[in-house]
Order: C-alpha cells, then sequence, then structure tokens
C-alpha cells in the first residue's frame, strides 16, 4: 500500500492526524484538491486500510485514571498455544490499553491505566500475577508525560 502514496496522500493524513474533525471541504482546501478529488482520496485510503479509524483522544486523569504502568512481562513458556492463550487473556484486559510482544529479555510490554495504585495492585495481583504461564514481572509507574503522540512520522515516509 505505502508505495501508492504520494505527497498528496500524506498531507491528506497528515491534516487528518492533527485534525480528525475537519470537514472534507476544508480538506480540500488544505491539500489544494477539489471536494469531491478530495473525498475519493480519503476513500481510497480508508479502504486501502491506511487509515484505521477515528476516535477522540481522552484526558485520562480527567476521567479518573490517575495511574498510568508500563509492565513487562516474561512467559514462562513460549510455545505457540501458551503464546496465544497470553494474547488472548490480555485482549479481554480493559487496564491494558497497548501490548506489544518484544525480542529481549522480556516477552511482553503492557501500557496499563488504572484509577490509584490500590487499582494497579488489584490487576496485578488478581489478574496479571494469576494469569497462566506469566514467569515474571517488571512495572515501571509513569511520573510524567514528557511526548506522548497517536501521529505517525509521516515526515519519513517515502511518497510514490
Amino acid at each position: 500500500m505505502q508505495g501508492n502514496l504520494d505527497r498528496t496522500d500524506l498531507r491528506i493524513l497528515a491534516t487528518l492526524q492533527a485534525n480528525g474533525r475537519i470537514s472534507n471541504a476544508e480538506l480540500a482546501t488544505e491539500v489544494n484538491l477539489s471536494p469531491s478529488a478530495c473525498l475519493r482520496r480519503v476513500q481510497r485510503l480508508e479502504g486501502d486500510g491506511i487509515i484505521a479509524g477515528y476516535g477522540a483522544r481522552l484526558e485520562p486523569r480527567a476521567i479518573g485514571l490517575g495511574l498510568q504502568a508500563f509492565v513487562r512481562v516474561q512467559l514462562s513458556r513460549h510455545e505457540s498455544e501458551a503464546v496465544a492463550a497470553f494474547s488472548a487473556t490480555v485482549a479481554d484486559w480493559d487496564e491494558v490499553v497497548a501490548c506489544h510482544a518484544l525480542t529481549g529479555d522480556m516477552d511482553y510490554l503492557l501500557q496499563v491505566y488504572v484509577a490509584d495504585l490500590d487499582g494497579f495492585s488489584a490487576f496485578l495481583l488478581d489478574r496479571l500475577l494469576n494469569a497462566a504461564g506469566v514467569a515474571d514481572v517488571n512495572t515501571s509507574f509513569v511520573l510524567r508525560t514528557v511526548k506522548a503522540s497517536t501521529a505517525l512520522p509521516l515526515g519519513n515516509a517515502k511518497p510514490a
């Protein structure tokens, strides 16, 4: 898909990453296209799966999620069944907003949001440490967020 992106597509994507609620008319003006041509491009980008969806970014503390943690998890077994079981279990936990399989000494990195330390303790003791196959857990709590962006670095993308 990436080979089909031209500079106009990248400008559309950059604008939508910055303002997903922009109207098609405003977007068309921003990228120097007619509204109909702009809409066709956006629909193609959506249809090709390049635009994966739209959503609101929420402020965690404003909704009572004052504690963020990154949890590194090591599994005791690495057979495909054990990995699949852990992945399926994590997918059902609302507290986990991201789960990444890693290289190195730990197998997974979980990004977790909870209300407070009591909420994290419940998550850790009642869920994570009771999950089948978990051998080791190491947690880092976020003291302050220096940068958090959902926007991808389109300046590094290569247009067609």
